[in-house]
């Protein structure tokens, strides 16, 4: 069988893919979760197109994160496919159009972000959250499509050692490497290209009548969301590039791959480095998440305390044998508001 296998991997090398998808799992599915309950409250309260467009950003990303034990378990078994055959080709589609979802949306919300700035007139007229949801379904749809290739190779190839698209024979390349081509420049270059169009001319807008606090934000997240397309899936796309020019798979691509993977990490730290209102509502989640454990703590430190002065029945209670403070004393007073004021 005359097959063109990526030979990135080698035996031991697939615990690194093991511990780059854990690491990812770990760490990003409490983040996207999160980022998910402020997004679906902010909606509630006030739906705005951006926040739309970020919602189906994180439930991208919650998907991919759903589905990468899929991956944990074929790295653990030496990237050979353990599990029934359906699912190889389904968490495959399901990785790769997560992936791309990605810089598709990532394009829209820079579009919606340069809009609201440069025509607020305009922008505020219309209904916006409607088209943004109409934009998130054709996204959806676009990357849906294009990783339906991964069905395509998988049933219509012969046996491959094993492996979930990683092996392939020649035929198979011939139409593979175009499609990984043309999805290199559709779904990656087009919306880089319309980021950095729409950022640039957002920063040059901004430059002219913004406070300096508000133009440092916004440099910062344009230079977060730059880094996210260049780091996590420049090298990935380049290697479609590249493969398309050498007629096989180069074997670095799976490398590059786990840049990608580890992005779904890189997408609640933009959202929260870039928005204040996104920092305000996750330390609130945050202070409601600690705050459930507080009745706890207050019933276990007042049986705490009852046992104590059960224990020492003669003694005085700490309350009266500690020296009364000037706060305590003019709290009892009814003067705490003053007390603050003079302290």
């Amino acid at each position: 069988m005359d097959t063109s296998p990526d030979r990135s991997f080698f035996p031991g090398n697939h615990w690194l893919y093991f511990s780059v998808y854990l690491f990812t799992f770990l760490v990003g599915l409490p983040l996207n979760l999160a980022a998910l309950v402020i997004f679906v409250g902010k909606l509630r309260r006030r739906p705005v197109a951006v926040d739309v467009l970020l919602l189906n950003l994180t439930l991208s990303d919650l998907l991919l994160l759903l589905f990468l034990p899929f991956r944990m378990v074929e790295a653990a078994n030496g990237m050979r496919w353990p599990l029934p055959f359906i699912f190889c080709p389904l968490s495959g589609s399901l990785f790769f159009t997560t992936l791309y979802l990605t810089s598709l949306f990532l394009a829209a919300v820079s579009v919606e972000r340069f809009l609201s700035v440069a025509y607020p007139l305009w922008y505020k007229a219309r209904p916006r959250p409607g088209q943004a949801g109409l934009v998130s379904g054709a996204c959806w749809l676009l990357a849906a499509a294009h990783c339906s290739v991964v069905y395509v190779m998988e049933f219509s190839g012969k046996a491959t050692n094993g492996t979930c698209y990683l092996e392939f024979q020649k035929d198979q390349l011939a139409i593979l490497l175009p499609v990984r081509l043309e999805m290199a420049v559709v779904l990656f270059g087009v919306p880089l290209l319309i980021t950095i169009y729409c950022y640039s001319h957002l920063v040059w807008v901004l430059s002219r009548g913004t406070n300096h606090r508000r133009r440092r934000r916004v440099v910062g997240l344009v230079v977060a969301t730059l880094l996210n397309f260049l780091v996590c899936f420049g090298p990935y796309n380049v290697s479609h590039v590249v493969g398309y020019i050498q007629g096989e798979s180069p074997a670095w691509r799976s490398y590059v791959l786990l840049l990608s993977t580890l992005n779904s990490c890189v997408d609640p730290l933009v959202y929260y480095f870039s928005s204040s209102g996104f920092q305000a509502d996750f330390q609130g989640l945050l202070r409601r998440l600690t705050g459930a454990w507080g009745p706890w703590r207050q019933e276990d430190s007042k049986q705490l305390k009852d046992k104590n002065e059960e224990g020492q029945p003669g003694e005085l209670s700490n309350v009266e044998n500690r020296r009364e403070t000037p706060g305590g004393l003019w709290s009892r007073l009814g003067c705490r508001g003053a007390w603050r004021g003079l302290s």
